[in-house]
């Protein structure tokens, strides 16, 4: 059937998936991680505190004074890339596109900062995307991740004409992909070693302890990753909790507490992963991999070394070909 003359130009029908993480400033610069953070914590699923309440201490306290102290921290990770989270997530989406067919277009958003989901998703649907999975690159679901991703997504959707048909990327903390791919990464990093650890820290982003309580699974998920990734090392594993904010009572125990506390008991040496995070970020990168060996060392410990994410590595990306497949399932030759 040949259409009229003039009807709308539609693009031939394909799927997108869009890779999602949390999002970075544009710059390591005090007013660009200002308005990263005014985004980033005035989500009412990341701070669950009333805005009422919230709000004052955010503007009045918080982006006065913080701003700049996360900026010396972003320029001590920064390169000519950019953020690494930024860049790390792009070369994710590059290494996968072409992995699903010609007719499958992968992209990459962040959930605060640019480019931003409502913009991707919109992007995707301009090129012909009738169907897109969501793939929040978070392990173990949160609702202060996983959650609020889906949010912003389903928010972007509320303001389009034509939607597309949305699936998203459920929780993968025990996928048998997953933890292969992390054994693997973890005995490859500690392969490069002069000397063996005498221990080794599972070092997750941690989480106000009420949301265990609240009923949000992502300790049982932690536990659950650290356990199976612990058995397929055949090693045991301190698993520990990270980036402690403000002060409510956080998941423990607490990373830099662990850390300044083992050499009194006789670890010399210790090597920490972060299982949780997709791809090397501010969190890893200056909080473990710098201030975490700072802690350590002064604290009487000898070596310090931190263990890559999976990042856009062969088993990082052969990891998610395969859990993003599953997902694509029933659509992929759909269109």
């Amino acid at each position: 059937m040949t259409p009229p003359s003039d009807h709308p130009n539609i693009p031939r029908p394909r799927v997108g998936v869009l890779l999602v993480n949390l999002g970075t400033p544009d710059a390591a610069e005090p007013a660009a991680v200002r308005r990263y953070l005014a985004e980033f914590l005035s989500d009412r699923r990341v701070v669950e505190i009333p805005q009422i309440v919230w709000q004052p201490i955010l503007r009045g306290v918080i982006l006065r004074t913080r701003p700049k102290k996360s900026a010396h921290a972003y320029k001590q990770v920064w390169s000519e890339a950019g953020s690494p989270l930024a860049a790390i997530t792009r070369a994710q989406a590059q290494a996968l596109q072409g992995a699903f067919g010609p007719d499958v277009i992968v992209d990459h958003a962040m959930r605060y900062g640019n480019p931003a989901i409502g913009e991707r998703l919109a992007a995707l649907k301009a090129e012909g995307c009738e169907r897109i999975l969501l793939a929040p690159l978070y392990p173990q679901y949160c609702a202060a991740t996983t959650a609020t991703a889906n949010d912003a997504a389903f928010l972007a959707l509320a303001g389009m004409r034509w939607q597309p048909a949305l699936r998203t990327l459920p929780p993968y903390h025990d996928d048998p992909a997953y933890i292969a791919a992390l054994a693997a990464s973890v005995q490859k990093s500690l392969s490069t070693l002069e000397q063996a650890p005498d221990a080794i820290l599972a070092s997750f982003h941690g989480m106000p302890a009420r949301t265990l309580a609240l009923g949000d699974p992502y300790h049982c998920h932690c536990q659950k990753t650290a356990r199976l990734l612990s058995e397929a090392l055949g090693r045991e594993l301190i698993v520990t909790f990270q980036s402690r904010f403000g002060r409510a009572k956080w998941l423990e125990p607490a990373t830099d507490t662990v850390l300044a506390g083992l050499p009194a008991r006789g670890v010399r040496r210790v090597a920490i992963v972060a299982p949780g995070f997709a791809a090397d970020c501010l969190e890893t990168l200056e909080e473990l991999a710098i201030r975490g060996r700072e802690t350590f060392l002064a604290a009487g410990g000898e070596r310090f070394d931190y263990l890559p994410c999976l990042n856009d590595g062969e088993a990082g990306i052969a990891m998610l070909r395969t859990i993003l497949g599953r997902e694509l399932e029933g659509w992929i030759g759909a269109a």
